[in-house]
């Protein structure tokens, strides 16, 4: 047993502390049980670099299908080719508009204390933009998450690695095969930058990027390959924050169940959401999981936890417990 572990089932007794070891432990029996894992990415956790613990996740099979945001796409891989050019800013919440216009003007997008250089965004613009156009002449259709995945598999940008490789959670993912869902994927800056390709002639048309329903269908026809079908716990779900990645992804068993017909589909075997949105705000993401039962998500004894706490901390924390260390 790990320093980590042990740690924490030795202090980690009460409130969301306790929550936190009740939901590691979960998540490991979920998975001693043959239950696969599905986990989706809110917020800035690639320039958070949680990938750092991820990797090592889908590496050794406790992580079996990713659903995140477009900035949680991209951010991953400037992490990966611009990490020394990265600048910290601890003083943060001190920035007065001035200084925010001064790292505008040389080129550093601000994520909380963490400025990302934009000269890394158009060189990624520049790769991405030959594949989108080669693929339009050729006729094919992928999701933003295998044209950005077949990039970093083909070894084109090895030479620019600034980041250790095994701390990407795109590149483990694509190495162990497990899909990645990308809905919203235009709401990123790799999104606009499409858009605006297309726009402007650089890219033919749109067609080669597949829709977000596309994915939505292409994830219902995983979790009815991966549910196990009663003979071991249906896929969990392990949501860190809120916001799209994970309603899009929640929203497969009830739209298998409710518009396919499809009875027997069994709920989610394993939920567990990492959020500081108050439910009482009206917001979606801050539903609690017992209103989910509602909309045909869980079930009454599926394992459920919520953490109110900060998602950067938390996960991997629990993630930690799960590799025990």
């Amino acid at each position: 047993m790990g320093a980590i572990r042990e740690f924490m089932d030795a202090n980690f007794r009460h409130f969301n502390a306790r929550e936190t070891v009740a939901a590691a432990r979960a998540y490991e029996a979920h998975l001693a049980a043959g239950g696969e894992m599905l986990v989706t990415l809110a917020g800035a956790m690639s320039t958070a670099e949680l990938g750092i613990s991820l990797a090592r996740m889908i590496r050794e099979g406790k992580v079996h299908a990713i659903s995140c945001t477009g900035a949680n796409l991209e951010e991953d891989v400037f992490n990966l080719v611009a990490h020394d050019e990265y600048e910290t800013l601890p003083h943060w919440r001190g920035l007065s508009a001035q200084m925010e216009r001064d790292l505008y003007e040389r080129g550093m997008n601000r994520v909380t204390d963490t400025a990302i250089p934009e000269d890394v965004m158009r060189e990624l613009e520049h790769r991405m933009i030959e594949r989108w156009s080669r693929a339009c002449d050729e006729g094919v259709r992928k999701t933003e998450p295998e044209f950005m995945g077949e990039l970093l598999l083909s070894g084109e940008l090895e030479h620019a690695y600034q980041a250790d490789p095994e701390d990407s959670w795109l590149l483990a993912a694509g190495r162990a095969g497990i899909p990645v869902f990308a809905p919203g994927w235009e709401d990123s800056t790799l999104g606009n930058m499409f858009g605006a390709a297309v726009m402007r002639g650089a890219v033919p048309h749109h067609q080669c990027v597949k829709s977000g329903t596309e994915q939505f269908q292409m994830l219902m026809e995983w979790y009815l390959a991966h549910h196990g079908g009663g003979e071991r716990p249906s896929v969990g779900f392990f949501q860190i924050g809120g916001g799209i990645a994970g309603d899009f992804a929640i929203c497969t068993v009830p739209a298998l169940i409710q518009d396919m017909k499809l009875d027997d589909t069994p709920f989610w075997g394993y939920f567990c959401q990492i959020s500081d949105a108050p439910a009482s705000y009206g917001g979606y993401s801050g539903a609690v999981p017992n209103e989910k039962i509602t909309w045909g998500k869980l079930e009454v004894a599926t394992p459920k936890f919520v953490i109110e706490s900060d998602a950067t901390i938390v996960a991997p924390l629990i993630f930690a417990y799960v590799l025990g260390d």
